[in-house]
């Protein structure tokens, strides 16, 4: 075949894959090809010449010990040293005899068979590389086409040369789409599937969905100059997220919510108007559980078992703040602890907590501290 370089270049541009993997695909055509036309156990080599850019394949028979019960399972592969003597007095365990076949001289039935094998390989390799191409961008999010919604309500979505598919459990509850919407999600899985083949998995309540989008709207985010710890959600509902600077010139919930709370609502309206707590991140458990319980006020905390996997947090509280803690549905102590990684337990002591107090406070504090008022006076 003359200048099969040239054929396989041609082929890895209409079939879109790389030329590497093209003649891969060639090389394992032709090894199947020859083990069709001679027996399976053989052994072959292909090797394209970059000058001539034509190819060659060699039988291979490697030269091993007169005991080697390979000798037996796989004859074609294998010669015993006694046996290759034959070939040179040289001949050593571990080398290799090598034939060149020529597939031309078995007609059409050679013809035939590789261009079967050509077109299955080339076809495995356009899949292994949207495999490999898609597997990169597993945790990242992707945008698409919706093209229907079944009966079960998965929705189908074209993204790139793949559909992706979105079940009802990775749709935040209460969302609905029709055909032709824009959708974006976050690829969860690229799977395999009999039914559907090579698919992605996408979903929108994942944890990881609401830290791509908080990266791709907060730079300092994106930058690493603000870190997220952890995240928890319950989809299209409530969420907290927790940041982290070791930058001082960086206030990192300043930084998450924007001017204005821009940046925060611009997330906050992609998924369904769910509400987002930023929460400073506290190497300190006590001081972490205590802001991840916000906005609920808390008296004091106490941690127990801390070396071992099931830490738990006593939090005492008073009565009017305890049902903030708590939350709808026990949305809020719920979050928090997933939040922390601490079970939270409440234990109501006696008293109230005078927020407002403490508010009006810290007002007059800034009020008497702030001396921009008294600037003029030294103009």
């Amino acid at each position: 075949m003359e200048r099969i370089l040239d054929i396989i270049e041609a082929m890895a541009h209409e079939k879109n894959i790389t030329k590497e993997s093209a003649v891969e695909a060639f090389k394992d055509a032709v090894v199947m090809t020859a083990k069709r036309l001679t027996t399976r156990e053989s052994t072959f080599e292909v090797n394209i010449d970059e000058d001539t850019r034509t190819y060659t394949i060699d039988k291979v028979i490697t030269v091993v010990k007169d005991s080697d019960t390979r000798l037996e399972e796989e004859a074609d592969s294998f010669m015993s040293l006694a046996e290759a003597a034959d070939y040179g007095d040289d001949i050593e365990i571990g080398d290799q005899i090598r034939s060149e076949i020529v597939l031309e001289d078995y007609g059409r039935t050679a013809a035939s068979n590789l261009y079967r094998e050509l077109e299955y390989h080339i076809q495995r390799r356009i899949e292994q590389d949207l495999f490999e191409k898609y597997k990169s961008k597993i945790g990242t999010i992707t945008i698409g086409t919706v093209t229907r919604i079944d009966d079960e309500e998965n929705t189908f979505v074209e993204v790139g040369e793949l559909k992706g598919i979105m079940s009802q459990r990775n749709r935040i509850k209460g969302e609905s789409f029709k055909r032709g919407d824009t959708l974006k999600a976050l690829l969860r899985f690229v799977s395999i599937d009999p039914e559907f083949g090579m698919f992605l998995e996408l979903t929108r309540t994942a944890p990881k969905f609401l830290e791509e989008l908080m990266k791709k709207e907060v730079p300092e985010i994106q930058d690493g100059a603000v870190d997220i710890i952890s995240t928890s959600r319950r989809p299209g509902e409530r969420a907290k997220i927790a940041l982290k600077t070791d930058q001082l010139n960086i206030d990192p919930i300043g930084a998450a919510v924007g001017q204005r709370g821009v940046r925060i609502n611009a997330v906050s309206g992609e998924l369904d108007d769910e509400n987002i707590d930023c929460i400073e991140y506290s190497p300190i458990p006590e001081m972490y559980i205590t802001r991840a319980l916000s906005p609920a006020v808390v008296k004091s905390v106490r941690i127990e078992n801390r070396d071992t996997s099931e830490q738990k947090a006593i939090v005492d509280i008073t009565t009017d703040q305890k049902a903030k803690a708590i939350g709808k549905s026990g949305i809020n102590i719920r979050l928090a602890s997933m939040l922390t990684g601490y079970q939270i337990e409440l234990n109501e002591v006696e008293g109230i907590t005078d927020r407002a107090a403490s508010t009006t406070e810290a007002k007059e504090h800034e009020k008497t501290t702030d001396t921009a008022a008294l600037e003029s006076l030294f103009s």
